[in-house]
């Protein structure tokens, strides 16, 4: 199995990758406000990529739950002078966490190789135009509603299967679109749209996406759903995300998005060689 993404090519089985978070947002819930200049923010993203991250996905507005939509410029003049800077290194794997497909295409004209997309639920045949065009990697993310709406309630009478149907529906309709299988990566959206037991749910069968046959994705740094089970603010949820990334690579998710790229990767790692 492989990813591409424009010039850049994954090959798995391989060891996991680790995807860096740059938040260039004032309300993200980890670490908002923390990198909102341009230079700031590029040089969290070079410590990221020193640390060990594989993959720097750089986001312009916030999608914690209820969180306010912003404009497409403001989102742009966030992001591009970021994505301009590390495009510089031409080494880097760069990444735009966006719904916009016009942030996208932008982001993707100034150095991005991969677009990951929380709102793949929509239907967006314009951002599957736009990732087709430049040949892009795309993550597919599963979310049930919005931002603003996801977390109202959530229903599912199967999480899993209910998640791996998504996948292979979006699949289908993504090659209609011109996006090949290979370009594409799988993300349950945990904290997106779901309970508690459903987090835990898709986290306990993350083996079972295999079926899917395409790389999967997670996503669980410092997540809400980890003080919803144990109690722990933000800044106490290290030791979890660290567990849950651990338990993800051994059930054999490709890719783990994190904050914390130094630490991940030892816990990683470990759990690999524990596996192996």
């Amino acid at each position: 199995m492989r990813w591409i993404a424009r010039e850049h090519q994954f090959n798995f089985p391989r060891p996991t990758i680790v995807m860096g978070i740059v938040n260039t947002t004032p309300d993200s819930f980890t670490d908002g406000g923390r990198f909102l200049d341009a230079d700031a923010a590029g040089a969290h993203a070079l410590r990221l990529a020193n640390e060990g991250a594989e993959i720097l996905d750089i986001g312009g507005e916030s999608t914690r739950p209820g969180s306010a939509e912003v404009s497409e410029q403001e989102e742009l003049d966030r992001v591009i002078p970021v994505i301009e800077r590390l495009a510089k290194r031409p080494e880097l794997v760069l990444s735009i966490d966006t719904q916009k497909p016009s942030v996208a295409r932008e982001a993707l004209a100034a150095g991005a190789s991969i677009v990951n997309d929380i709102a793949a639920n929509r239907s967006d045949t314009e951002m599957w135009q736009v990732v087709a065009k430049a040949g892009a990697g795309y993550v597919c993310m599963h979310m049930q509603g919005t931002p603003q709406t996801m977390q109202t309630n959530p229903e599912y009478e199967d999480v899993t299967s209910e998640v791996c149907d998504f996948f292979r529906e979006r699949l289908a309709l993504l090659s209609s679109h011109g996006v090949a299988a290979d370009q594409v990566a799988l993300d349950p959206g945990i904290g997106f749209g779901k309970a508690l037991e459903h987090n835990i749910k898709l986290l306990s069968d993350l083996n079972k996406f295999s079926l899917v046959e395409r790389p999967m994705l997670v996503g669980v740094s410092r997540k809400s759903f980890i003080e919803k089970l144990l109690g722990a603010p933000i800044d106490e949820r290290l030791p979890a995300s660290l567990a849950c990334a651990a338990w993800a690579a051994i059930q054999g998710s490709q890719i783990i998005r994190v904050h914390d790229v130094a630490e991940t990767i030892q816990a990683v790692r470990m759990a690999e060689a524990l596996a192996r």
